[in-house]
């Protein structure tokens, strides 16, 4: 029996930053057009025929924002048939992951606003957007044990501490300091920088340190068991 489709296909992405002052925020823009007018949802659009599906995504952060994801994965598909009233589509999400300092928003004409807002105090959302937020943090949590991920959401150099509150937030309990550091050290995935970060509340400064990408390589490469948070 002949199978007629009339399904069309849209690139959304769940764009997260961390800091320990403000927690996890994900970027939004507000819609300007219908359905969902004037609603808040996820960087996104529908992938041309021509496009691959990663250069849509990128597309559409850039358009709406200004912005580019350091880190971009695709994680889920979300296809409820009654899920976008213009008809059947589907959503193929990926999840971006940005630098706390790399987060300045330019709008784009397809929207009104883009906005960080924090995870946990969402505004009304367009569409399902608000469950596909709650699955992409489902999918960080999964991915973070074992996978360096937490690295794409720090700076470049960053005090132990800040890592330790990303864990913690995520995870919703506190870290145990102690094995966490001893854990992350013999792993050898953190390289001592000479600076040290002088917190204005603190006598002591922090020492700063880098992620060891070449260390975690040859960890992959020998197929030892990695985990980096249990």
């Amino acid at each position: 029996m002949p199978v007629h489709q009339h399904i069309r296909v849209t690139a959304d992405a769940v764009v997260l930053r961390f800091s320990s002052k403000e927690g996890m925020m994900v970027l939004l823009s507000k819609r300007s057009i219908p359905p969902h007018i004037f609603k808040w949802g996820l960087p996104g659009g529908f992938i041309r025929n021509d496009e691959p599906v990663e250069d849509a995504v990128h597309r559409e952060i850039r358009d709406e924002t200004g912005l580019r994801a350091n880190y971009l994965e695709q994680f889920r598909t979300f296809g409820a048939p009654d899920r976008d009233p213009r008809g059947r589509v589907l959503c193929v999400a990926h999840i971006g992951l940005i630098k706390p300092t790399a987060t300045k928003l330019i709008p784009g004409a397809g929207n009104k606003e883009a906005r960080w807002y924090p995870v946990r105090e969402l505004p009304q959302m367009a569409f399902d957007h608000a469950t596909v937020i709650a699955a992409a943090l489902d999918h960080l949590r999964i991915r973070m044990r074992n996978e360096p991920l937490a690295f794409e959401l720090l700076e470049a150099k960053f005090p132990v501490s800040e890592l330790e509150k990303l864990y913690e937030w995520l995870y919703g309990r506190p870290v145990d300091r102690r094995n966490f550091q001893k854990k992350i050290h013999n792993l050898g995935l953190l390289t001592t920088q000479q600076e040290k970060l002088k917190h204005p509340l603190q006598g002591r400064p922090a020492q700063l340190y880098s992620f060891n990408q070449e260390r975690f390589n040859e960890l992959k490469e020998k197929e030892e068991y990695i985990e980096i948070f249990s």
